[in-house]
This record gives C-alpha cells, sequence and structure tokens, in this order.
C-alpha cells in the first residue's frame, strides 16, 4: 500500500507510491546516452590553457607552471559584490539589491573528468577549495548565507559540461536553510537533542536505507525521500557550519563523495543530479542546533501538476529499496 512520509527536517509529506513503485533499475538511463567527451575543448572557459576566457580568478591551487583547481567569478553572475547592499520597502514590495557573491569552482583542468573518476587527492583539492571560498566570502560584510552546489548534467540545470561547481553568498537567508534551522531549534528544545544526530543515530541502527558508512561521514537515503534516490550525506561529529570541517573530514569526505557519486554512476548511467552543502546561515553559527549536511538530488524524475499545487511529492520508488540497490552497485575505477 501506499503511504504517506513526514520529513521532520523540512515539514514535508511525501506519497511513496508503493503500488507504482518501479525497480531501481527501471531507473538506468540507456546505453548510449553518456556522451564522450574530449580532453581539451577549445570552446570551453573552464579548459587549462583557455584561462582568458574567465581572467577574475579568486582561487587556485598551482599544479606547476598550471593548476588544479581554481575559482573565478561568474561571468553573468546572478549577484554582484560590487554593489551596495540596500533594502527597501514600498508597501507590500520588498527589494534589496543584487548584492551578494557568484562564483564557478573549476573541479579540474581536464575536460572530460569528473568526480567518480578522480583520484582521491583531486577530490580533496575540491573539498579544499569549497572550505577556503567559504571562509573567505563569509568575512564580507552583508553576506547572510553561503550556498555551495553542483549541477551535472542539462536537467540538473547546466549549461557547461567541463566538471564544475558553483558557489553563491547571498545578503538574504533562503526559506529553505531558514525552516530547517528554525525545526531543528524546535526538535532540540523538546528533546535536548540535535535533530540531525538522532536521525543519523536511527538510520544507522535500522541500516535499511544506508549507502555507505566511512569514518567521518554516513550516506542514506532519507526515510521521506522526496525523490528517486535522494541522498543525504551527514558528518557523524556535530558541527553547524561546513566551515568547520577539519583535514581528516575533507579526506574522508574526499573519498565518501567519490565513492557515492561512483555508484550513482554506475548504477544509474551517470543520471543528471544536483548537489547541494546545507550550512547554517553566517551570522547564526554560534547557534548549536542545526548539523551542516550535503543533499544528493539525482534528476532522474520531473515534478507534477499534483507537486506544484499541493507540495506534496510523489516518490515512484522506496527508499529501502534505492539503497540496497546503490549499496550493491560497483564504483568506476581512477580514469588517468
Amino acid at each position: 500500500m501506499s503511504e504517506l512520509r513526514y520529513n521532520m527536517i523540512s515539514r514535508d509529506w511525501v506519497i511513496i507510491a508503493r503500488e507504482r513503485a518501479k525497480r531501481p533499475s527501471d531507473f538506468k538511463k540507456a546505453k548510449g546516452v553518456a556522451v564522450e567527451l574530449p580532453a581539451y575543448e577549445a570552446a570551453c572557459p573552464f579548459c587549462a590553457g583557455n584561462e582568458g576566457d574567465c581572467k577574475d580568478e579568486t582561487f587556485r591551487v598551482k599544479d606547476g607552471s598550471s593548476w588544479k583547481v581554481r575559482a573565478v567569478y561568474n561571468k553573468f553572475p546572478a549577484l554582484s559584490p560590487a554593489l551596495e547592499r540596500t533594502r527597501t520597502l514600498d508597501g507590500p514590495h520588498h527589494f534589496i539589491n543584487g548584492f551578494g557573491v557568484h562564483e564557478v569552482l573549476v573541479e579540474h583542468p581536464r575536460h572530460n573528468m569528473t568526480i567518480p573518476f578522480m583520484k582521491d587527492e583531486e577530490v580533496f583539492d575540491i573539498i579544499r577549495m569549497y572550505k577556503d571560498r567559504y571562509e573567505a566570502i563569509q568575512r564580507m560584510g552583508g553576506i547572510e548565507s553561503i550556498i555551495i552546489f553542483k549541477n551535472h548534467g542539462a536537467q540538473a540545470g547546466s549549461s557547461q559540461a567541463h566538471a564544475h561547481s558553483q558557489l553563491v553568498a547571498t545578503p538574504i537567508v533562503p526559506p529553505a536553510i531558514r525552516t530547517r534551522v528554525e525545526q531543528a531549534t524546535r526538535y532540540s528544545d523538546i528533546t535536548g537533542e540535535c535533530m540531525f544526530c538522532g536521525i543519523l543515530k536511527q538510520e544507522l541502527s535500522e541500516k535499511a536505507r544506508l549507502v555507505l558508512e566511512t569514518d567521518s561521514f554516513v550516506t542514506f537515503v532519507p526515510y521521506a525521500a522526496a525523490m528517486p534516490f535522494m541522498m543525504w550525506i551527514v558528518p557523524r561529529r556535530h558541527t553547524t557550519s561546513f566551515d568547520e570541517i577539519n583535514e581528516a573530514e575533507i579526506a574522508d569526505l574526499s573519498r565518501h563523495l567519490k565513492t557515492v557519486l561512483g555508484k550513482l554512476y554506475s548504477a544509474l548511467g551517470n543520471p543528471d543530479f544536483n548537489y547541494t552543502i546545507r550550512s547554517i546561515p553566517v551570522k547564526e553559527k554560534g547557534d548549536q542546533h542545526f548539523h551542516w549536511h550535503i543533499n544528493v538530488i539525482p534528476r532522474i524524475s520531473q515534478p507534477a501538476g499534483f507537486e506544484l499545487g499541493s507540495g506534496i511529492f510523489i516518490n515512484s520508488s522506496v527508499p529501502e529499496d534505492c539503497a540496497e540497490f546503490l549499496r550493491k552497485a560497483k564504483v568506476p575505477a581512477v580514469n588517468q
């Protein structure tokens, strides 16, 4: 029978449609869909040798005369640090100018390299870049929230095939973050415990939705997953802000993320996906109720009229089945 499951973090309800649920293998893309990419693309602004296309560099890890990872300002930014933050109220109209930061975080000099096929130390450089840029931008005045995210594939919103992530720093706290922080605070006020730590403890006890465990991180399919193969990567250590990650945890997360994305690649045939690092708002770092984490969403289903009209998602997969399928999936070999 179908059932409604409640996501206590987002306060959303999800319908797990068991009668119409597909087998996990049914979500795998057909053979031949993945496009073979060259190591270098003359028209790609992110390839090594084309640095002149993105001159406004904010960060790089050097590799002799070249680089391993680099961060640049987005050429078509959603927000800009050149603007002065102003807020205007005009009756029901509320306006803030487009102050903020929008950077592109280039993950590798080669055009055809993605995280599942990288060496551990290459993924380490990516995570380290995330932390360095997070630390630098939170020191700016007027920044309320920093969102680091990755769009992989056209269905996930990516317009460039070259592996990259993005960072957007906003002058407001996004509603999705505010809701989660407030819900975590309510839970802590009632129970005296961190909501995320409690969920992690439950998942480790039940094991039915676990995908991967390593020294510092645990990945599982949420009990009330809104979409097929949705996953949370949660640090075992209670930390509220992403920039609190230490060197040992960066190393572990590098291997962990590479494995999780590798399983996704093998199990579903290189699906389009998004991942987002959800961290506490910049000015609320002292608040211990929140617990930063990474949300991974494969883009293999689309919301339809019911979801848009109700805010309730219908998941045509069973979270426990998706987790089992991913646990058994192999990881691709390093491609050098």
